[in-house]
């Protein structure tokens, strides 16, 4: 495939993204008291606007939000600057540095044979650099969603043989936390019961990466599937000039039916 546009035309495009953040920090008032603080907000709303394009695949909405992204990455850089602690060139040149050393099997003499050896000596490679992190989990983010950081403790988990020998036996642990989930219900027991549910996510999300599932990803598109025939269902119940909190859920389930039957 040729490319859209050459690399000097890339390197172009983002010296003038520079240039232009470099005005605005100087004559915006907005850009210009804007600090760490005040964006991180805003980049964590962006980066979820970058998911839902993602899910979605919306080549437009993707390409914008990638660039509301790109924006905060430079912003971040250029305040970095103004401190005299770092610049686009630092962040670029020590996240270089940081690929070439951790694919030696590209820039080195190193041999795999699958994408999961790789994760494996990713890992391993984390563990010995200076600055990396000091147990195998304390690369995992602690804001992170809990769906999302459950996946991440496992797959870490994973890459150093802490896993199931065949990713069937994930079934029996499945079984065995809603056995100890309705277990604890029948007790009335709320915070074991919660205790007792969180396991069973946890285990649910362990089948998903075991199987290739992003568990993240199908709940948002479950979530999106929800959204589009409940919306039917209420536009429906509108048509007929009928109040959902008056019609019975034999009625609401018919139109939910519907909805089903018509591929939404």
């Amino acid at each position: 495939m040729t490319p859209r546009h050459s690399h000097e035309e890339k390197c172009a495009a983002f010296g003038r993204l520079l240039d232009i953040l470099d005005e605005l920090r100087v004559k915006c008032p907005w850009d210009r008291k804007q600090t760490n603080d005040s964006l991180r907000p805003n980049t964590i709303e962006e980066t979820y606007e970058l998911c839902e394009a993602l899910t979605n695949n919306d080549t437009e909405a993707i390409k914008k939000e990638l660039g509301d992204v790109l924006l905060h990455i430079a912003f971040y850089a250029k305040i970095g600057e103004e401190k005299g602690l770092y610049d686009m060139a630092d962040i670029c040149e020590a996240l270089c540095q940081k690929l070439i050393y951790r694919h030696p099997h590209v820039f080195g003499t190193t041999h795999v044979n699958s994408s999961g050896e790789v994760e494996q000596n990713w890992e391993a490679l984390k563990l010995k650099e200076k600055d990396g992190n000091k147990t195998v989990l304390a690369g995992v983010p602690t804001a992170l969603p809990a769906l999302i950081k459950a996946y991440r403790i496992q797959e870490k988990a994973c890459n150093i043989g802490f896993d199931w020998e065949k990713r069937e036996q994930v079934w029996d642990k499945v079984k065995e936390e809603i056995g100890e989930f309705e277990n604890e219900l029948a007790s009335l027991e709320k915070e074991k019961a919660e205790q007792e549910f969180g396991d069973l996510l946890f285990s649910l999300i362990n089948a998903a990466r075991l199987y290739k599932i992003n568990p993240e990803n199908a709940l948002e598109r479950t979530n999106q599937k929800f959204i589009r025939r409940f919306n039917y269902v209420e536009m429906s119940a509108r048509q007929q000039e009928k109040n959902l909190r008056e019609m019975t859920l034999s009625e609401m389930d018919a139109l939910w039916n519907k909805a089903k039957g018509k591929g939404l």
